[in-house]
């Protein structure tokens, strides 16, 4: 079973419980990063806090929830080693980590939901990366973008 980093802000709460309690069900050491409740909270803290996780070799995968998505998504992608993805459906889920090696996944709580929310997590969880041919070649030079930048001397 893997571990996995767990977190949401309060647009995600409710999902987040749900999603930890089946991954625990089914196994998996869970460890829920926050929120702890429905109050309004700043997403960024939860985003990276899962992402570092990760990113630490701490967590196997991360699952993040906001009401899109997309802002807890932006902030995983900020940190190195991280590929995280907008997954609304299976399909996304399961080609992004087995194509694009995604190691965090991303949901919307007002998108999407709670059964579809549950199928793309055991979807994203299923799968893994097919490192061979064309994926592997994607995949590092994606690495290299990345390292491309985190190498480049800052600006005053």
């Amino acid at each position: 079973m893997s571990r996995i980093a767990i977190g949401a802000d309060h647009a995600g709460y409710q999902y987040k419980q749900v999603l930890a309690e089946m991954l625990r069900d089914q196994g998996h050491e869970v460890a829920d990063l926050g929120t702890d409740g429905p109050q309004s909270v700043d997403y960024p803290d939860f985003a990276r806090a899962v992402a570092e996780a990760v990113a630490r070799g701490e967590a196997d995968r991360g699952i993040l929830v906001c009401g899109s998505a997309v802002g807890v998504c932006i902030v995983a992608n900020k940190i190195p080693g991280i590929r995280a993805g907008v997954c609304h459906q299976p399909y996304a889920a399961r080609q992004a980590v087995e194509h694009d090696d995604m190691n965090v996944l991303c949901l919307g709580e007002r998108v999407i939901g709670v059964e579809v929310a549950r199928s793309v997590t055991e979807a994203f969880m299923a799968a893994r990366f097919l490192d061979e041919g064309r994926h592997l070649r994607r995949l590092n030079k994606v690495l290299a973008v990345e390292d491309d930048y985190m190498n480049r001397p800052t600006e005053n």
